[in-house]
């Protein structure tokens, strides 16, 4: 099994570079939605990040409120993102290996690949380096204004947002980005450049995906 991760900045595009890999054959793992079932209620995570927010990040519901948490966690004036990642990487990375085996032990000639914006900075709180991790790296890139707007898009929902609105999203944004730093390890991984179309995309997750065949063809990293 080769192991792949599949990383880039808020807004560079990586899930459909996800999803482009999954048509291809690949199996995606997404670290979001691993993340999320671990901040379920009852979940080991989840106690330690209402300890450590406080009950004001608890939804009505008994969830956690994203939102809210993401607030706290990016504030420009008193960030705590570091704290937050403290607590939720170590499990999600654990996570991770756990799906790992069993792909492997079901599925040991396939490409395995998770999605994460975090590839890199979760050495910084679990000491794990990406190499002992993963067999290569997908990096996806897009400039910084095309990131931006394509977060404001998502959030947006195909709603219309107000001028006020659209501001404070971009703002959301740049914090976002002020923190992750995925572009700057652009030389240890095989790249995508996702500023054209979708033709352009997917010829381009057409080659990355020949040459992972190759390397899991030759049993190589």
């Amino acid at each position: 099994m080769l192991r792949i991760g599949l990383t880039g900045d808020l807004g560079s595009g990586k899930s459909t570079v996800a999803r482009m890999l999954a048509e291809r054959g690949a199996v995606v793992l997404s670290s979001d939605e691993i993340g999320r079932a671990l901040m379920q209620p009852g979940e080991a995570v989840y106690a330690e990040i209402v300890a450590a927010f406080g009950e004001a990040i608890v939804a009505a519901g008994g969830q956690i409120d994203r939102r809210r948490l993401a607030r706290l966690a990016f504030d420009p004036v008193a960030p705590r993102v570091e704290e937050l990642n403290a607590i939720v990487h170590p499990a999600v990375l654990a996570a991770q290996a756990k799906e790992f085996e069993e792909i492997g032990r079901t599925r040991p000639d396939t490409i395995a690949v998770v999605e994460s914006a975090l590839i890199f900075s979760t050495l910084e709180t679990t000491g794990v380096h990406w190499s002992r991790r993963f067999d290569c790296i997908v990096l996806v890139e897009a400039p910084e204004s095309v990131k931006i707007a394509r977060f404001v898009e998502r959030v947006a929902a195909g709603r219309p947002m107000s001028a006020e609105a659209v501001a404070a999203t971009e703002a959301d944004a740049r914090q976002r980005l002020a923190v992750q730093h995925a572009t700057a390890y652009a030389a240890d991984c095989m790249v995508v450049h996702n500023d054209g179309d979708v033709e352009q995309l997917e010829a381009q997750v057409d080659a990355v995906w020949q040459q992972l065949k190759q390397f899991e063809a030759e049993g190589k990293g």
